[in-house]
């Protein structure tokens, strides 16, 4: 089913989600402005449903397609957090004073280093085993996994180059991809800092999202089905894997930037239980995926379009 392609852009749990009827040409190997415009257009794309009351419990009601009676589906409860600014950040004297600081390169490696030991021991007291998952994935097999993944046409765009994450090579190197679940294992406990665990961390932060995903397709697409599912800047997999969960009648696709990264992905899938389709992952820009145009029924950015806001105010 290609009849609606759902775009879903997700930062820190809470999800937008846009959708594009099938009459549009929506192709997703189109630079990056046109496919936001495509998102955006006014008239063209269905927006998400109304935000339900906080910390309350919602329901949608979806039509059954055999008796055309409505069904009543409970999606669980939510929680919008604040968003705030850190201090350092934005156009004031004291981010202008860190600029300053991190600018000078001697400092900035000190800077980096004290910074690295500090998520690593954060991460450490909270029960996320960083330093012993990294070394499980640097001393396996996972080396292998390059020939088969790596697209060697790639050009990178000169951010992505630049030192990132406190990794002189940004997500280009495999210490980056060996840290990547533990690191994205800390941003749900400091997402979700009054959760009890790790795993209920990541279940209320991965929970929104795939309830806002559920919520929208119930909304929209009624008895349609989910078969194919791009998972855009998918990391190490992660959110791919949730999404397979999700749907596992469906035909899932990871694509990622960093082979490092795709690689682990790789790795740890083929270490998991078999699917019945098993996910394919694919080395490519994300506005440059080489994909044929609505082969797609739902695009998911995951924790990826913070990023790229973060990339344009450095820049």
């Amino acid at each position: 089913m290609h009849g609606n392609v759902f775009v879903v852009v997700t930062c820190h749990g809470v999800s937008q989600l846009q959708t594009q009827r099938s009459s549009e040409n929506m192709a997703l190997s189109s630079p990056l402005q046109n496919l936001s415009a495509v998102i955006s257009a006014s008239g063209n794309a269905t927006a998400a449903a109304a935000r339900p009351p906080r910390g309350r419990h919602w329901a949608v009601r979806a039509a059954a397609s055999d008796t055309g009676a409505a069904a009543s589906v409970q999606l669980g409860g939510y929680e919008e957090g604040k968003l705030e600014r850190p201090k350092w950040a934005g156009e004031t004297p004291l981010s202008r004073l860190v600029q300053a600081l991190i600018s000078f390169k001697p400092l900035y490696s000190v800077l980096k280093l004290g910074a690295r030991w500090a998520l690593i021991s954060t991460a450490e007291k909270n029960n996320i085993p960083w330093r012993e998952m990294a070394k499980e994935i640097l001393e396996s097999e996972v080396y292998g996994e390059m020939d088969s993944i790596q697209n060697r046409s790639v050009v990178y765009p000169d951010y992505y180059l630049n030192p990132f994450h406190a990794y002189d090579d940004g997500n280009l190197t495999w210490l980056a991809a060996a840290e990547a679940e533990a690191a994205t294992m800390s941003m749900a406990k400091r997402a979700i800092p009054d959760a009890s665990s790790i795993d209920e961390a990541n279940q209320i932060l991965r929970g929104n999202w795939l309830r806002a995903i559920e919520h929208h397709h119930i909304q929209y697409s009624k008895s349609s089905v989910i078969d194919d599912i791009l998972d855009i800047g998918c990391s190490v997999g992660v959110s791919t894997r949730y999404l397979a969960d999700k749907f596992p009648t469906a035909k899932v696709t990871g694509l990622d930037l960093s082979p490092y990264f795709l690689a682990v992905a790789q790795h740890k899938e083929k270490r998991g239980m078999p699917r019945k389709f098993p996910i394919r992952w694919i080395h490519a820009k994300g506005e440059d995926t080489g994909l044929p145009s609505i082969s797609f029924d739902l695009v998911s950015f995951a924790f990826l379009v913070c990023l790229f806001f973060s990339y344009l105010v450095l820049l």
